[in-house]
C-alpha cells in the first residue's frame, strides 16, 4: 500500500513505533526510524534501538535509515525531516509517536516534570509536523498520523502533564487537518491501547492493578500498525481530522467536543438564576469523573 512512499516514524526504536515502522516498510515504504534511545522518563541517549529496527527492516528486504535526533527541539526536529530528504529525496508520511512519561499526582508534579512531557509529546509533534509541512504543501500530498491517548481524551490519575499533551495533540491534528486540506494533506490521531515500556511503568501493587496489567499485556503493539499503514496510504485520501482508538482487535471512532445541551433565559443570567435554573437543567448531562479504564471496562477482544 505504501510503495514509493517515504515515512518518518518517531520513537520507533521499540513498542508501537517499531511495529509501525516494520509494517510500513513491509508495505513498501522507505522508513526513517527515529529514536533517541532514552529511558521511559526521557533520560539518556542510545543509538542502538533505532539501528536495531533498521537492521530488522533491512533483513526483511525493506529500506530504512536510522536517526537519533530529539523531537523536542526545533533544530533537531528539522534534522529528522532532513534525514528523509537526504536519504530518499522526499517525505510523504509523518508518524508522531515519540513520547516519555513523568507520572505524578498533580499536587506533587514539578515544573520540570510538566515541561519535559509537554516538550516531547506536544511540542515535538508540532516541530516534526511543521518541519515536514513545506514539503507536503509543495508536493500537494502528505499524511500526518499522531498518537493521542485516552489519558487526555477521557482521563487518568497522576498524568496531568501527559493528559494535557495528548489532548493538545488531538487539537493540533484537527488544526493541521483544517489548514492543510487545500493541499490534499490529511491529519489524523490514533489512541493506542497496547503493552509497551510506557505502560509497563503502571504500578502493580494490588491484586486489582496486577489483573489490569495482565489484561494490558494481551494488547499487542503490532495491532496498532495496520490502521497507521492504512491512514498513510492513498486509500485514506478523504479521511482527515479524525480520532481513532485501537484496542487489540477493536477499532473505535472517538467523539469530539460538541454542545450537549443548552439553556436560555431571555433577560440574561445572574449568578442566582444560573444556580436556580441553568445548573439544574444541565446537571443530568454532566460527565462523571471517568478514567480510561472506567469507559473501556470490558476485556480486550
Amino acid at each position: 500500500m505504501l510503495e514509493g512512499k517515504v515515512a518518518v516514524v518517531t520513537g520507533a526504536g521499540g513498542g508501537i513505533g517499531r511495529e509501525i515502522a516494520l509494517a510500513m516498510a513491509a508495505e513498501g515504504a522507505k522508513v526513517v526510524v527515529n529514536d533517541v534511545g532514552a529511558s521511559v522518563a526521557g533520560e539518556g541517549r542510545d543509538a542502538g534501538p533505532a539501528e536495531r529496527v533498521v537492521a530488522e527492516i533491512r533483513a526483511r528486504g525493506g529500506t530504512a535509515v536510522a536517526n537519533t535526533d530529539s523531537v523536542a527541539d526545533w533544530a533537531s526536529a528539522n534534522r529528522i525531516v532532513a534525514t528523509a530528504l537526504d536519504a530518499f529525496g522526499r517525505i510523504d508520511v509523518v508518524v508522531n509517536n515519540a513520547g516519555i512519561l513523568r507520572d505524578r499526582f498533580f499536587f506533587n508534579m514539578s515544573v520540570e516534570e510538566w515541561r519535559a512531557v509537554i516538550d516531547v509529546h506536544l511540542n515535538g509533534s508540532f516541530y516534526v509536523a511543521r518541519a515536514a509541512a513545506p514539503h507536503f504543501r509543495s508536493q500537494n500530498a502528505g499524511r500526518y498520523i499522531h498518537m493521542t491517548s485516552t489519558s487526555g481524551l477521557v482521563g487518568n490519575y497522576g498524568q496531568a502533564n501527559y493528559a494535557a499533551a495528548k489532548l493538545g495533540i488531538a487539537a493540533l491534528s484537527k488544526s493541521i487537518a483544517l489548514d492543510m486540506a487545500r493541499y490534499k494533506v490529511t491529519s489524523n490521531c490514533i489512541s493506542p491501547f497496547a503493552w509497551s515500556r510506557m505502560i509497563g511503568t503502571i504500578p502493580a501493587d494490588t491484586p486489582e492493578q496486577q489483573a489490569r496489567l495482565e489484561k494490558l499485556k494481551r494488547m499487542e503493539a503490532s495491532k496498532i500498525a495496520p490502521l497507521a499503514v492504512w491512514l498513510a496510504s492513498d486509500a485514506a485520501a478523504d479521511v482527515t481530522g479524525q480520532i481513532f482508538a485501537v484496542r487489540a482487535n477493536e477499532i473505535f471512532l472517538m467523539s469530539q467536543s460538541r454542545p450537549v445541551r443548552s439553556v436560555h433565559r431571555g433577560e440574561g443570567w445572574t449568578p442566582q438564576t444560573i444556580g436556580e435554573h441553568a445548573i439544574p437543567a444541565l446537571r443530568a448531562h454532566f460527565f462523571p469523573l471517568d478514567r480510561s479504564q472506567d469507559v473501556f471496562s470490558w476485556d480486550p477482544v
